[in-house]
């Protein structure tokens, strides 16, 4: 099971570094651009960028062997969309005007706690102990490093704001685990197509000025990476992985915003900042480390998503001549009913009850 996660993981990770780099190049940004506009222009560059992509890939069938969207999709599409497209990134725009660059790059690690904590109430995901713990220190951290040390108590707004654009996410991140084995540059096209313009839409009627091409430019280049090829990554290991872990893998990207936060802005940090960041470490590495593994039963099922032959759960044949196709492909098959025991994750085959 080690050897079949780790190319998750490494999607994971990627996408962690991906969009840790958001937080500080979007308050550079933030100069220039109103929060409203900035939180458009990411995700119209996520899905413009992501609709050229797929276009001049178009005539390669490697890039063609993910499944379609079906109208039972479009739901949690929807959702996904108001929620983790519209609500969070808007949030969070206004907050880093109010917040330290490194401080709200660590708070975005709050995200994973959010994802988990809604996938085990919501979801009913498996998670086991070091996963817990590691939400505990995490949410520690997150405290720590909203509290207003400016001598009024009381938790900054701007804190308050990034945990709350979290919370959304998290939510989001479990609304769009439903459709993870759908094709995710799909899935990433229209959330950025549709939320960016709404977004754009708002501003225009909320009267925020234009900022300039290269503003916009650079906006929507980082929007590719940081929310394009990032949320293509992370759907693709969620798959895998399930929202929990794969949330304790993107735990990772906050740190690459402090770097980048302490080498563009210099910020000074508090004594809070210092405390927080070793408990931030020490929950990660919990989240990497948990292994889940029993007995447990798959009931007959049909669905469709990508996938091969190389493992226990593929084991139909095709129509044409009943003999397993090589490589990985995407159509409508069954999958019988079985029972055994090995490591797994709560991936697409193994989204069972404990």
């Amino acid at each position: 099971m080690k050897n079949r996660t780790i190319g998750p993981m490494l999607k994971a990770i990627l996408a962690a570094a991906l969009f840790g780099a958001s937080a500080p190049i979007s308050k550079l940004l933030l100069g220039e651009i109103s929060p409203t506009l900035m939180a458009s222009f990411l995700y119209l560059g996520s899905g413009i960028g992501l609709y050229l992509q797929r276009y001049f890939r178009s005539s390669d069938k490697r890039f063609n062997d993910e499944a379609r969207l079906t109208k039972n999709d479009w739901p949690w599409l929807i959702a996904a969309v108001s929620v983790g497209g519209i609500a969070a990134p808007i949030v969070l725009m206004f907050s880093l005007k109010n917040t330290p660059a490194s401080t709200a790059s660590l708070l975005l690690n709050f995200e994973g706690v959010a994802t988990t904590v809604i996938a085990v109430l919501a979801f009913k995901e498996a998670v086991g102990k070091r996963i817990w713990m590691a939400v505990l220190l995490i949410t520690t951290a997150s405290i720590l490093l909203s509290w207003d040390s400016s001598g009024q108590w009381g938790f900054s707004f701007g804190a308050i704001g990034v945990l709350s654009a979290c919370i959304l996410w998290g939510i989001d991140n479990n609304f769009t685990r439903n459709i993870s084995s759908k094709d995710p540059l799909s899935i990433v096209i229209i959330k950025g197509l549709s939320a960016g313009t709404f977004s754009l839409i708002l501003s225009v009627i909320l009267g925020f000025p234009l900022p300039s091409f290269k503003s916009i430019l650079l906006a929507m280049v980082l929007g590719y990476f940081s929310y394009g090829l990032s949320i293509v990554l992370f759907i693709r290991a969620m798959r895998e992985l399930g929202s929990a872990r794969t949330s304790a893998l993107f735990g990772t990207a906050p740190f690459v915003g402090v770097v980048l936060s302490l080498l563009l802005f210099r910020e000074n940090q508090g004594i809070l900042f210092l405390f927080s960041l070793p408990i931030m470490i020490i929950g990660a590495v919990f989240l990497l480390k948990e292994d889940h593994e029993h007995l447990h039963k798959h009931e007959t099922t049909e669905h469709e998503h990508r996938h091969n032959h190389n493992d226990s759960h593929h084991t139909h044949g095709h129509s044409d001549n009943g003999i397993p196709k090589n490589g990985y492909h995407s159509h409508v098959h069954e999958h019988e009913y079985i029972i055994h025991d090995h490591q797994h994750t709560p991936d697409i085959y193994h989204r069972h009850a404990h």
